[in-house]
């Protein structure tokens, strides 16, 4: 496959994403996107599609690491890409998340004993994460003092928004009622990122 085409794979990914769980989101009638997180998107009627949602983001995400291996910016850096793609997305769409904060209706706002699943959507998915927000420190050196700091910046508010979303499903008092709106936020600044990774090194 072309290199061009598999760097355009991580500029698809983020936008693809999106429209789908907000488009989703949007037409289930008991989900609340300021509370809920994208990932209960999974459960109930219709479940199938975010579970697709997940796996294409995936799998244009793996084929984005691909293309950065190939083009060498950095092999360590497209290797935490391939991690975010396989733990943080496409095993979020094979384990399904346990019901958290009320949704589906008439599931607890936490389980008392966590399923396997639930907990391998969990910890898979942090993986996940965490390899993203170290690919913004590893990348943040091939660039400009631009790049340099959005990158830097990018890698530390992703983390740290995710922390915080982490607590609100955790059911905080405080934070329970906007996990869902942290978590987006989150998810806005990696697809974001990523996406501007993938046009850096398609167009200049």
């Amino acid at each position: 496959m072309e290199n061009q085409v598999l760097l355009a794979c991580g500029l698809a990914a983020g936008p693809l994403f999106t429209v789908a769980y907000l488009v989703e989101g949007a037409r289930r009638v008991d989900y609340k996107p300021f509370r809920h997180p994208v990932s209960s998107l999974a459960l109930g009627p219709g479940g199938w599609a975010q579970t697709v949602n997940f796996l294409c983001a995936g799998l244009l995400s793996l084929l984005f690491a691909v293309g950065l291996w190939r083009s060498g910016p950095s092999h360590w850096g497209a290797l935490l890409i391939g991690v975010w793609a396989v733990a943080g997305l496409m095993c979020a769409g094979a384990f399904r998340t346990d019901p958290v904060s009320g949704y589906p209706v008439g599931t607890p706002d936490q389980l008392q004993q966590p399923t396997r699943p639930g907990t391998l959507h969990d910890l898979l998915s942090l993986a996940g994460f965490l390899a993203l927000a170290v690919a913004c420190f590893v990348f943040a050196a091939s660039g400009s003092l631009g790049w340099t700091l959005y990158s830097i910046v990018s890698g530390v508010l992703f983390a740290a928004t995710m922390v915080l979303a982490s607590v609100a499903f955790s059911q905080h008092p405080r934070w329970v009622g906007l996990g869902g709106l942290i978590q987006r936020i989150a998810i806005t600044i990696a697809w974001t990122w990523q996406t501007l990774l993938a046009a850096r090194l398609l167009f200049t």
